[in-house]
C-alpha cells in the first residue's frame, strides 16, 4: 500500500512538470479548446489499445498526436472550419473509444477511470512513460525556448523575424498532446483542460515573465495535485475531482490577491 501511494504522489509531481510548462503556452495563446479536443480524441486510442491488448496510454499517445496534427493542419489550411471540426473531434474520439471498448473481451471497467482520473491506479509502466514524456517536453522547450517565446507573445513579430511559425504551432500542438496524455491518469479526460490551464492561469495573475510563470505553474500544479490526492485518500474521495477543486481554490486565492494588490 505504501508503494502504491508513493507511485501516486510521484505521478502527481511528474504530471505537474508537463502541466506547468506546456500549460503556460496554452494560457497565453488561448489554446484550451485544443487541449480539450486532444484529450477527448485520445480516448479513441485508449479504446483501440484495449482492443489490441496493449497499454492504453500508448494508444492514447498515438491518437493524441494524430489529433493534434489534424488540428494543426486544419488551422493552417481551412481555418474557417476549425471550430466545427474541433468540436467534432470531441465526439468522434469518445465514440470510437467506446465502440472499441464494447468489442473488447475481458474486464474493461478500469478504463473508465481515464474519464475522471484515478491516480491510485498508477503502474510502474505509467511512471516510466510519463517520465519519458516529461524528459522529451523539457528537452524540446529548452532547445526552442526563444522561438516559442516569440511565437507565444507576438506571432506577427515572430514571422517578421523569419521564425517558422507554422512549424512551431504544430510543434506546440504535439506538446499539448503529450501533456494531455500525462494528465489522463491523474484527473481524467473530462478534467484535463482545468489542470492544464488553471495552474498556469493562476501563475499568470502573479507574473508576466514566461520563465517565472512556468516555474510558478509547476509549483501550483504540484501543490494542487499533491493536496488533492492527500484529501482524496484521507476522506475516501475521487482523486480527479479532489485535485481539480484544490486547483480552483488556488486560482481563487491568486485572483483575490491580484485584486487586492490593484487596490492598494
Amino acid at each position: 500500500m505504501d508503494s502504491l501511494f508513493f507511485s501516486s504522489y510521484l505521478m502527481c509531481v511528474l504530471a505537474s512538470i508537463a502541466a506547468g510548462l506546456v500549460g503556460s503556452y496554452v494560457v497565453i495563446k488561448r489554446l484550451s479548446y485544443v487541449s480539450g479536443s486532444v484529450a477527448h480524441g485520445a480516448f479513441g486510442g485508449i479504446g483501440l489499445a484495449t482492443f489490441l491488448g496493449i497499454d492504453p496510454l500508448i494508444g492514447a499517445t498515438v491518437f493524441a498526436c494524430l489529433t493534434s496534427g489534424f488540428i494543426g493542419f486544419v488551422r493552417t489550411k481551412a481555418p474557417e472550419h476549425e471550430d466545427a471540426l474541433i468540436g467534432t473531434i470531441w465526439s468522434v474520439g469518445m465514440a470510437v473509444g467506446l465502440l472499441f471498448i464494447h468489442f473488447s473481451s475481458g474486464y474493461t471497467g478500469d478504463l473508465f477511470s481515464y474519464l475522471f482520473g484515478n491516480i491510485l491506479l498508477t503502474s510502474s509502466l505509467d511512471l516510466w512513460l510519463v517520465a519519458g514524456l516529461d524528459a522529451l517536453i523539457i528537452g524540446c522547450i529548452y532547445l526552442l525556448y526563444r522561438p516559442l517565446q516569440a511565437l507565444t507573445f507576438d506571432e506577427d513579430y515572430a514571422e517578421i523575424l523569419n521564425i517558422p511559425v507554422r512549424f512551431l504551432m504544430m510543434f506546440l500542438f504535439i506538446l499539448i498532446a503529450f501533456t494531455s496524455v500525462i494528465l489522463l491518469q491523474s484527473v481524467g479526460i473530462i478534467l484535463v483542460i482545468t489542470l492544464l490551464t488553471l495552474p498556469a492561469a493562476s501563475a499568470w495573475l502573479m507574473t508576466q515573465s514566461l520563465k517565472k510563470l512556468q516555474i510558478l505553474a509547476i509549483l501550483f500544479s504540484a501543490c494542487a495535485s499533491l493536496c488533492g490526492l492527500a484529501l482524496s485518500i484521507q476522506f475516501d474521495l475521487p482523486s480527479g475531482p479532489s485535485i481539480i477543486l484544490v486547483t480552483v481554490g488556488i486560482y481563487a486565492c491568486c485572483f483575490v490577491w491580484r485584486h487586492l494588490l490593484k487596490h492598494n
